[in-house]
């Protein structure tokens, strides 16, 4: 693989408790062992599930800093819909969003403070490049609901210049002993998904 000179970007959002932090702990390995400089930085809405968990991982030849500025993420990973219009902004004029089309209702739709919005995707779609996913139900059907993270990333994973091996290399150092084989499928099960 040749050498990128320029830094890349890439973020990661999602609600506490959707695997956010193993899934930039995976993207930060695949660059490592690609021998690039990376710095991953993780933002923390709330501390409890359910809050908001913005990761960024910026790769390339130096590094500087670990923030992702708004207009200059070249990926932008989304494990959940409210989070994806909530930060769509951060996306490059020709980025990619990889969506996981689930809706987990904030606090303040809980409460009844706030509406969801209906047409998130529709909106997203008029001024990004969006690929969907409804990786959940990929999950079920592969029997263990956890996977779903690993499922967006195996997506999310053909818009990156690294090979499967080395993803799934780095999936077995990184994931649980126990959940290495359905970690590995669920990633395959996502990498496949891909249509250009």
């Amino acid at each position: 693989m040749e050498t990128i000179n320029t830094t890349k970007n890439i973020m990661i959002v999602g609600v506490g408790g959707q695997g956010t932090l193993l899934t930039s702990r995976v993207l930060g390995g695949v660059m490592l062992q690609a021998g690039y400089d990376v710095k991953v930085s993780e933002v923390h809405g709330m501390a409890q599930r359910g809050g908001s968990v913005v990761t960024f991982v910026r790769f390339g030849e130096k590094v500087a800093e670990p923030v992702v500025e708004e207009g200059q993420a070249d990926v932008l990973i989304a494990f959940e819909k409210l989070e994806a219009m909530r930060y769509a902004h951060y996306l490059k004029k020709d980025g990619v969003l990889i969506l996981n089309d689930q809706r987990i209702d904030p606090i303040p739709v809980i409460i009844g403070a706030a509406k969801y919005p209906d047409d998130i995707i529709e909106t997203l779609e008029k001024a990004n490049n969006v690929i969907k996913i409804d990786a959940a139900k990929e999950a079920r059907k592969l029997g263990n609901d956890k996977t779903f993270n690993i499922i967006v990333l195996g997506l999310a994973a053909r818009y990156m210049d690294f090979s499967k091996e080395e993803w799934l290399k780095v999936i077995e150092e990184t994931v649980p002993k126990k959940t290495i084989e359905i970690n590995k499928k669920a990633f395959e099960i996502g990498y496949e998904m891909y249509s250009n």
